[in-house]
């Protein structure tokens, strides 16, 4: 690494998630290619943290021609990326509670309370249920698990009365 910090508690080799705010301003102001490699690394980590955050604060008071895009691509790609990780995980829970269920899809669809072309777009990850819709399909699935093909008294309301 290149920088160096001055009056901050910090090394430039300590982890990039220990460093002040301060620090993560030198890194961008003064720093080079190598210099960023920890930060995008650990905004990669953590689209949302502390980290990404401070950059955004930074960005925010200071024009950095050239250095200021770079970082506010990098943690809009990162966040991007999250997000699409996000999707595939609640569509394959989806596809895994329908499995777990034991029922078909379009009649786990009618006791969750959707339609099965909705319960379809959320087991292949093109629409994401609210997170109630996601809790109703979890606790019907793990209910109907225990006792398939019939009423559980933990599946929500909705689905009792279908």
């Amino acid at each position: 690494m290149t920088v160096a910090f001055r009056n901050v508690d910090a090394l430039p080799s300590d982890p990039v998630s220990t460093w002040p705010y301060e620090a993560l301003a030198t890194a961008l102001e003064r720093g080079l290619v190598p210099d960023w490699q920890p930060v995008f690394a650990e905004i990669r980590r953590e689209p949302w943290g502390r980290v990404a955050r401070s950059i955004e604060r930074i960005l925010s008071y200071e024009a950095l021609p050239g250095v200021g895009p770079l970082f506010t691509r990098a943690i809009t790609q990162a966040r991007l990326e999250a997000e699409d990780s996000e999707r595939v995980e609640v569509a394959r829970r989806v596809a895994d509670a329908i499995r777990q269920s034991g029922l078909s899809a379009g009649r786990f669809a009618e006791r969750v309370g959707t339609s099965a072309s909705r319960l379809s777009t959320y087991a292949a990850g093109k629409v994401t249920p609210s997170a109630a819709m996601l809790v109703r399909i979890e606790r019907f699935a793990a209910g109907a698990g225990r006792v398939k093909g019939s009423r559980s008294p933990s599946a929500p309301a909705s689905a009792r009365s279908s």
